[in-house]
Formats: C-alpha cells, sequence, structure tokens
C-alpha cells in the first residue's frame, strides 16, 4: 500500500475526499497557492459563480506553483486555513486535493477529478493576469481542449491579456460575454472574458509586504526622559538645529532692514517731485482765482458802473 509522504498525513483526513458534488452539477475549478488569499480571489469567484450560474466553486490549494520560486510559501494547511477564513461562503469549498494526489500541474489534475466525477460540468477560472502566461503551463493546449475556461478582468493584465500568445491561438473559440451562462454545458475547447472585477489586489504583492523585514529600532540605554544622558551626537544636532534657526532668524532680520531702507530710499527720492507737484497745483490755483476775480469785475451792471464813475467825477 502507497502511503503519501508525512507531510501530507498530517492533514486532515476532510482533506482526503473530493468536495461535495452530484451528476449535472456546475462546479468551477480556481487553482492557486493563495500565499496570502485575498478579497480580489473571493471577488472573481463570485463573479464567475453569478454570471455562469455555477453551483459550487473548488478551491484547488496547490503545493506549489511550478513556474514560481516556492522557497518562501506559507505551509499547505495554514495557506488552506486562511483561504477558508475569507471564503467562509456556503457554495465555496477550500481543498488541498492536489498535495494528496500527487499532480504537481493542472492539466493532471483537472484529469483526475474529470475521471471521478462523471457528468460533473467543470469550469476553470483564471484571472486575466495567468492568461498572458496561459502558454507556458505544461500541456496549456490539452488544458483548453478537456475543461471551458473562463477569464475574470483584472485592472492592467486586461491591457495585454487579451493579446497574449494563448488568447490569439485559442481566439476562435472565444464565445461572446453576453453567452458566459452557457459555457459550462458547452464541449471545449471554449471559453469567455467577463469584465467587472477591477481589483488591484495581488498575493505576490501582499507576500512581499508580510515578508519585508522589520526595521531594527536602536537600542535605548537611558529613559526617554532623562535629557541629561542624551548622545553627545543628539545634543550636537540639536544646537546645529538651533544655530540653523537662528542664523534663518538674523537673515530674516537683515531682509526686512534692507527692505525698509530701500523704502525710504525711494521715498526720500520722490519728495522733490511731490513738492513741485503742489507747487504747481498752487500756482494753477491762484491764476485760476484771479481769472475768476476779473470775469466778475467785467460782468458787473451798467446802472453800477456809471454811478462809480460820478462818484470819480465828485
Amino acid at each position: 500500500m502507497n502511503l503519501p509522504p508525512p507531510a501530507l498525513q498530517r492533514l486532515p483526513s476532510i482533506e482526503r475526499i473530493i468536495p461535495p458534488h452530484a451528476p449535472g452539477m456546475r462546479i468551477g475549478l480556481f487553482g492557486g497557492t493563495f500565499d496570502p488569499p485575498h478579497r480580489a480571489h473571493l471577488d472573481a469567484c463570485l463573479l464567475a459563480m453569478k454570471r455562469l450560474q455555477l453551483d459550487r466553486v473548488w478551491w484547488l490549494v496547490t503545493p506549489g506553483n511550478p513556474l514560481k520560486n516556492t522557497s518562501g510559501l506559507s505551509p499547505l494547511a495554514d495557506r488552506m486555513n486562511a483561504a477558508r477564513k475569507l471564503a467562509n461562503h456556503p457554495r465555496i469549498d477550500v481543498t488541498g486535493i492536489e498535495a494528496v494526489i500527487n499532480t504537481r500541474y493542472t492539466f493532471d489534475t483537472i484529469g483526475w477529478l474529470i475521471a471521478r466525477c462523471p457528468r460533473v460540468r467543470f469550469v476553470w477560472i483564471m484571472g486575466a493576469d495567468n492568461l498572458r502566461h496561459f502558454h507556458r503551463w505544461q500541456k496549456w493546449r490539452a488544458i483548453a481542449q478537456l475543461i471551458p475556461i473562463v477569464v475574470v478582468d483584472r485592472p492592467g493584465p486586461s491591457l495585454y491579456a487579451s493579446n497574449s500568445t494563448a488568447a490569439q491561438a485559442l481566439s476562435r473559440f472565444r464565445i461572446p460575454e453576453a453567452a458566459a451562462n452557457s459555457l459550462p454545458e458547452r464541449m471545449p475547447p471554449v471559453w469567455t472574458y467577463l469584465h467587472g472585477l477591477k481589483s488591484t489586489l495581488s498575493s505576490t504583492a501582499l507576500r512581499a509586504i508580510r515578508d519585508k523585514p522589520a526595521a531594527v529600532e536602536p537600542a535605548k540605554n537611558e529613559p526617554a526622559g532623562d535629557t541629561k544622558a542624551a548622545p553627545k551626537t543628539s545634543t550636537r544636532k540639536a544646537a546645529g538645529k538651533k544655530k540653523s534657526r537662528a542664523q534663518s532668524t538674523t537673515v530674516a532680520g537683515k531682509n526686512k532692514k534692507k527692505a525698509a531702507a530701500s523704502k525710504n530710499t525711494a521715498a526720500k527720492a520722490g519728495a522733490p517731485a511731490r513738492a513741485k507737484a503742489r507747487k504747481s497745483t498752487r500756482k494753477v490755483a491762484r491764476k485760476g482765482t484771479l481769472k475768476t476775480a476779473a470775469a466778475a469785475k467785467r460782468g458787473k451792471p451798467a446802472a453800477s458802473r456809471r454811478k462809480t464813475s460820478r462818484n470819480r467825477a465828485r
């Protein structure tokens, strides 16, 4: 009797069976490392479940992706537990069956499930980022011949996924998105592209953040409030900062004095011109007064002029 490796023997017994299924059911298969699982995984499956009218979706947590470095992967049991917590959906099953049946490639896993689940309508679910590299998968053309495929849109990858090698090779088997609900009933090769999911989450990016080493804080030999025991370098830096602030204040004061002196100089330079202007204004005013007086004198009545002449004659 062939027993699985000791690491696989530690998996719960529930992981050694195929998830619930029945002939005629529509079941989506969603494979990945899920290290870590994130909301975009769940949203993609819920979108496919709704648009394709799937009965269930199985998350196939793989022991490792043959196309990626798996040396830093979290343990399989931990990734499966995290996936279950995230999914938390009555129609989503999380399984590590690939580790139990000892398959490394998607083609072998799908073939194994089809052989043991007769008349189940399986559909392979993948993101647009996987479609870009689909031609690098082992027996990718045979996978397309084996199972219908639905590609879920992702921001960024959607721009080049449709022009990828696999998309171009399988372009004549693509059906309109409006007919997506008929995909599980069609004979492969057949695939469609679903739009609507615009999540930028990525397991690779989240894993990089998670695995980033934490910054090491310097050792504190003295209490934080003890200013007397502060290092000399800190004191020097503080003194330098105070000196810089003092220099900035001095420079600002000098600039203000220069601006005031420039203003006074300009005022003095303009004083003669203002005095001349006032003098001209007074002169014009006097001329106007004299002209007004002369005009008034010429405008006296004739009787008044005759009376004035008589008085002069007397």
